[in-house]
């Protein structure tokens, strides 16, 4: 499995907002909630995953819009207090994609998994009609395989227990591999996000005909 990535840099301050990756206006919103890898640390905001899946949506005749709510350093507290800021709006689907920097703190799962349904239920208090992706993040054996365990079974407990759909890893077929990370060895490069675009997708497609269908 490959190394947890470390989502932020010494001295780097989080900059909350939500930047649109499209200029479509009106149409439902497609809100990406996450760390530096969604909002695509060290590669222009065009080669961002959130901005792919935008050309992929538009390719194919969807009319939504991508918000790219990626917060560089944040944890899944963070994104707790960011979610009822984001969800002033309508939101049609809300991907989640968080833990990456609590595993790296070593953050008791449990609390990770507090963070998360926590962000669910707010969402379900706000907006129940928004369909929900959670994006899953792994951490090595050498966190201890307990931890390794809990650690990537909360994703899919929570995607079953919460009806969302479940990305199972972000970083399948990124993580580890030299090419397809800058040179800190931690964010995606543009071909690693593009790899990233295609796992989320394979995911978020069929939710988006579906809604698109009702």
């Amino acid at each position: 499995m490959a190394s947890l990535p470390a989502c932020d840099r010494p001295g780097e301050r989080p900059t909350p907002g939500a930047a649109p990756a499209s200029t479509v206006a009106g149409g439902p919103s497609v809100v990406f909630l996450g760390t530096s890898l969604t909002a695509g640390l060290g590669v222009e905001p065009e080669q961002a995953f959130p901005a792919l899946i935008q050309r992929k949506i538009d390719s194919a005749g969807l009319a939504y819009r991508v918000v790219n709510a990626g917060v560089s350093g944040e944890t899944s507290a963070g994104a707790r207090r960011r979610v009822e800021w984001l969800l002033r709006e309508p939101v049609a689907v809300l991907v989640i994609e968080t833990g990456a920097n609590d595993g790296l703190r070593g953050l008791p799962p449990d609390s990770l998994r507090a963070n998360i349904q926590a962000i669910f239920d707010r969402v379900s208090e706000l907006q129940p009609a928004a369909k929900l992706v959670l994006v899953g993040m792994q951490v090595p054996p050498n966190y201890g395989r307990d931890y390794s365990r809990q650690f990537q079974a909360l994703y899919r407990d929570l995607a079953r227990a919460n009806d969302a759909e479940l990305v199972p890893f972000l970083l399948d077929g990124v993580g580890g591999v030299a090419d397809l990370n800058q040179p800190d060895g931690i964010h995606p490069t543009a071909e690693g996000q593009q790899v990233m675009a295609e796992t989320v997708w394979q995911v978020l497609a069929p939710v988006l005909e579906e809604k698109r269908e009702r």
